[in-house]
């Protein structure tokens, strides 16, 4: 292959298999080298996809640092656990390499801020997979709102639970509200100014069951199985976000409700996710009439969400120019409303202030 952009993938898990699947599937994409810490799953991953049966050169390792020897590398995407993504992206970017970044970008605004200059500095693309800004449905729904469709808006919601699976590493929060918070800055332009969240515990506790020596949890502090967020945005606008890992009705539903009409975006409905429901009311004396009641399902694209992330890092990377949808500068905001979302969660449900966006 020929004028292709030689690509390794860190991190062949749950997620990162499909990051795989993606860019050996790409025209413009070499997959050069593969790494993860289990040699099984890299052997059935060769198995699977027929690697280096083809003359292909794929290196596929246990060991991060073996990249670096590979003088031709342009890019790295990275889908190990969150914990270990600051020093990872270091290498890559300080080995002259592009980086396409598993949410979230660190678990530290801070960290995010230092990469983000890093891969300035370096005239690297930083980039964060952050799905669901590339999903049809979320970029239809952003330009429905746009329009003026739904009138003035009035609040939000959103439920995301499951029935597992249950984190060892982060809370409900961090591994869940991620998705919806992308959402709704993306679909209202805004950032929120205020961030609340309550939680309960059931599941995990911060130390070592002695009775069994598992470790329950890898984190200093309990971890919530159920949070309840509340983000503030300028206009006064609010979200509520309902997020539960310990919760066998699955629901994945967002909302934003106007004067004229409700905007749904519910991914149980993969036939037609994107809902418009119109209605409002008309008052008659004393009483208030529901009126031009109407449920209209929004046609939306075609296409896998991830397929266009891994397309639009590639574009990235031959044009030149950082994502203008999930930059790495967009990745520390989102960091930052979840630091803040923690804070307040540690607090009691204590309203936190955010700064204004990390960068231009």
């Amino acid at each position: 292959m020929t004028n292709s952009i030689k690509v390794a993938v860190a991190g062949v898990g749950r997620w990162g298999v499909h990051l795989l699947r993606n860019f050996l599937a790409h025209p413009q994409v070499q997959v050069v080298a593969v790494v993860d810490p289990n040699s099984e799953s890299l052997e059935k991953l060769q198995r699977q996809y027929k690697l280096n049966e083809n003359d292909e050169n794929v290196l596929l390792t246990t060991e991060w640092q073996k990249l670096q020897q590979l003088s031709e590398l342009n890019a790295v995407v990275i889908a190990t656990p969150a914990v270990t993504h600051y020093s990872l992206i270091v290498d890559a970017l300080n080995w002259g390499c592009h980086v396409l970044a598993e949410k979230p970008l660190t678990l530290n605004p801070s960290e995010c801020r230092e990469l983000c200059q890093l891969a300035e500095k370096q005239q690297l693309i930083l980039m964060v997979d952050h799905t669901y800004l590339f999903h049809p449905a979320v970029e239809k729904g952003r330009a429905v709102l746009q329009a003026g469709t739904l009138g003035n808006l009035r609040y939000g919601y959103a439920t995301r639970t499951h029935l597992g699976p249950v984190r060892y590493d982060v809370d409900a929060l961090w591994d869940l509200a991620i998705h919806d918070i992308s959402i709704f800055n993306t679909w209202l332009g805004r950032s929120p100014i205020i961030a609340q969240a309550t939680g309960k515990v059931w599941l995990q506790t911060a130390h070592k069951d002695k009775s069994t020596s598992s470790n329950l949890s890898s984190s200093p502090h309990p971890l919530s199985d159920l949070v309840w967020v509340t983000l503030t945005y300028p206009s006064g606008f609010q979200a509520f976000i309902h997020l539960c890992w310990l919760n066998p009705d699955k629901q994945r539903r967002l909302g934003v409700v106007g004067s004229h009409a409700s905007l749904i975006f519910d991914e149980m409905l993969p036939d037609a996710p994107l809902t418009l429901m119109q209605g409002e009311f008309e008052r008659q004396e004393s009483r208030f009439i529901p009126v031009n009641q109407q449920r209209k399902a929004i046609e939306i694209e075609k296409g896998e969400p991830l397929q266009r992330v891994c397309n639009s890092f590639v574009e990235c990377i031959i044009e030149n120019t950082s994502s203008a949808i999930s930059s790495g500068w967009v990745g520390t905001e989102l960091v930052e409303i979840l630091t803040a979302l923690t804070q307040s969660l540690e607090a009691g449900g204590k309203p936190i202030s955010l700064t204004s966006p990390p960068s231009p």
